[in-house]
């Protein structure tokens, strides 16, 4: 068997790190950036922190797109890169921007592509995607390091995860500047993502010795530094320390996938447009628990890496002290516990189940499950 690992091009880390920006471009001989960023880092200066080391560099803005970017927001992103005469795409932002601009770079150069929904899953395209510059502004979905993207399907009401070697950004500026302005809330959220995809790309059936060095390292880092991040946002070492921690989970889980936690969260955001690290953090402890038994082992391992002391514990102690810890790191920020309190309506989970058994993360789960087994951890989470 051949384990595959495809990693972006070029990564820059360290708080000030988008200085080198001006020479990227210049050394790769670009013309002209379509920028996109969300209207809120634009009103909030976030966004001109990066176009000002751009200086006299001609560019042009897109906004038009949401928290949970849509199949519409896409074919507009085409259209406005189209008419912008630009040659490639500065993303500033989180999955949002960066997914958006997934999608935009990959339909320009395999128009063949065009009506988006073609892109779900596995998509056999042929061209690398118009070049992909990305700035990520939260520490939470890697999405400058990965192979995937997340669309949402607004006919459907589906999230279609999108997985493609090509649309992978050609240079990563990670800069925790960038991310000082995170409110708690925010900074708490995209945290507990991140820690879903180092836990989940450390457990799902793809994980071996490489993505499993990755995965544990960014949940240490992680335990280490987000009460931090969250409560103290100006401290720029947890800053830095989860900027990378969401990096390196990112790095791995790219390549060996995730479970249910994020099959489960998908039609969350999908259907009630949840934000993805809060729908993360409300079911991951469910569904570790679920998942105890196929691995209980590794469990004992993220136990440690969250700094528990697990000698003395027989290794099913150890497994349940992990998801003890990890219900505790989301009681301490603040996330939401239950289905409830982000008000989904009981008569939806039904619906939800099924969207999220036929979801492509289903498959990396380290347990089988079933649709009613589904439905019966959104009750238990209800």
């Amino acid at each position: 068997m051949a384990n595959r690992f495809i990693l972006n091009e070029t990564s820059y880390f360290g708080t000030g790190s988008r200085a080198v920006l001006a020479d990227e471009i210049a050394k790769r001989g670009f013309n002209k950036a379509f920028v996109v960023a969300d209207k809120d880092l634009i009103k909030f200066g976030v966004a001109k922190m990066v176009t000002d080391v751009l200086g006299d560099f001609p560019y042009e803005v897109f906004a038009e797109f949401k928290a949970n970017p849509t199949v519409k927001n896409v074919k507009d992103g085409v259209e406005a890169f189209k008419a912008s005469g630009a040659d490639f795409i500065i993303a500033i932002g989180g999955g949002s921007a960066i997914d958006t601009s997934k999608g935009i770079a990959i339909i320009i150069a395999n128009p063949e592509y065009a009506d988006v929904v073609s892109l779900e899953g596995v998509a056999p395209t042929k061209n690398k995607c118009v070049p992909i510059i990305a700035l990520p502004t939260t520490a939470g979905t890697s999405a400058e390091v990965t192979i995937n993207y997340v669309i949402t399907d607004e006919e459907s009401g589906r999230k279609m995860v999108c997985v493609d070697p090509n649309d992978i950004p050609v240079l990563a500026i990670i800069d925790a500047e960038l991310m000082a302005s995170m409110p708690k809330g925010l900074t708490a959220a995209t945290g507990m993502d991140a820690l879903t995809h180092a836990i989940e790309g450390y457990i799902t059936k793809g994980a071996w010795e490489l993505s499993d060095m990755f995965e544990i390292k960014a949940i240490e880092l992680i335990a280490k530094n987000l009460r931090t991040a969250t409560y103290e946002g100006k401290n720029m070492e947890a800053r830095e320390n989860m900027a990378l921690a969401q990096y390196v989970a990112g790095m791995a889980f790219s390549n060996v996938g995730l479970g249910c936690v994020h099959s489960m969260a998908h039609p969350l955001g999908a259907r009630f447009d949840i934000a993805h690290g809060v729908a993360n953090a409300l079911l991951l402890p469910i569904v570790m628990e679920y998942n105890m038994p196929a691995c209980e082992a590794k469990y004992c391992e993220i136990a440690k890496a969250m700094g528990v002391d697990v000698s003395g514990m027989t290794v099913a102690e150890g497994a349940k002290a992990a998801v003890e810890a990890v219900k505790k790191l989301s009681l301490d920020l603040g996330i939401p516990q239950t289905l409830r309190e982000i008000n989904i309506p009981e008569d939806a989970l039904e619906l939800l189940s099924k969207d999220a058994f036929a979801d492509v993360c289903t498959g990396g789960n380290p347990r089988e499950i079933t649709n009613k087994d589904i439905l019966d951890l959104y009750k238990k989470v209800y």
